[in-house]
């Protein structure tokens, strides 16, 4: 082989070589697909097996539930006695009053109002005097006869804000028609502030409605009684006011 053949031959190797050696960028490598990670579950705790007491031991625990309950019961106040007692009262005076609307002419409005007082008032009492009688205090028990308030047992009505005097009941009671109307929701206001009255004293006295019943249900009768007085003061307005 001459000289000029073999510069032909080593010519396309050296241009092949220099053509992949300048000016070209390599290939970008394929990214590695991520392997994910091996979910870590963790160990199973052995659930523990459920166990009863034997029967001794359940009636051990149920004397001592028992015992609680029944020194739960008998930690009260003095003056949570006096509240649930005197509001007996108080309720009961309330029912009488609103007991006059039927035979006295009231409005539908006005009978509306007295039917909804006697309702609630009437489960009130039988909760305050249940919460006496299981604690061994003296429940005062109501009997209400053609318009007329029988108490039996301890009764401080004439002691507590709001009540009515004899003459007052007498008023209403022969009132007719709109003059009914108008009495009864001026001396139920009297009535119904009375009542909020008591709760807060109630609640000022040290110690006092520490049970949380006492506390629920005398907070109730506040708010309820609150909301009932203004309502009554607007309806006592849009009549031209109070008789006295």
């Amino acid at each position: 082989m001459n000289s000029r053949n073999l510069f032909l031959v080593i010519l396309p190797v050296a241009a092949s070589g220099c053509a992949a050696g300048t000016g070209s960028t390599p290939a970008a490598e394929a990214p590695v697909p991520a392997v994910p990670a091996a979910e870590v579950v963790p160990p199973t705790e052995p659930v523990p097996p459920v166990t009863r007491p034997d029967a001794a031991t359940a009636a051990r625990l149920e004397a001592i539930y028992r015992a609680r309950a029944d020194s739960a019961l008998m930690h009260f106040h003095e003056a949570d006695v006096h509240f649930m007692t005197g509001m007996i009262n108080h309720h009961a005076q309330a029912l009488v009053m609103s007991g006059f609307a039927p035979e006295n002419g009231a409005s539908e409005t006005i009978q509306t109002l007295c039917a909804r007082i006697i309702n609630a008032q009437k489960d009130e009492i039988n909760i305050m005097q249940e919460w006496l009688r299981d604690r061994d205090q003296e429940v005062p028990e109501i009997h209400i006869e053609d318009g007329h308030l029988m108490i039996h047992g301890p009764a401080h009505a004439m002691h507590m804000p709001g009540m009515l005097t004899d003459e007052q009941l007498d008023e209403l009671r022969h009132a007719r028609g709109r003059d009914f109307d108008r009495l009864f929701l001026e001396y139920m206001i009297m009535h119904h502030e009375g009542a909020v009255t008591m709760v807060l004293e109630l609640f000022a006295t040290d110690g006092a409605a520490q049970d949380d019943f006492v506390f629920k249900l005398a907070s109730d009768i506040q708010a309820d009684q609150g909301s009932e007085i203004d309502r009554m003061q607007k309806m006592l307005e849009a009549m031209g006011g109070p008789i006295h």
